[in-house]
């Protein structure tokens, strides 16, 4: 994933800062405890349809 487009992505719930996790390839939201998929390097920024995390 491109680092510039990283830089200002945010998430579409808080409006707070993405963390990337390469190996999962998704963008962590620790504040709403949400992760967002990268499909072929595309982030999939719907909050329907991102996946809850239960700890951090």
């Amino acid at each position: 994933m491109d680092a510039r487009l990283l830089d200002i992505l945010v998430c579409p719930v808080c409006k707070g800062p993405l963390e990337l996790d390469k190996k999962a390839q998704e963008l962590i939201c620790r504040g709403d405890r949400l992760a967002f998929t990268i499909r072929d390097g595309i982030p999939i920024m719907w909050a329907d349809q991102a996946r809850k995390i239960e700890a951090l």
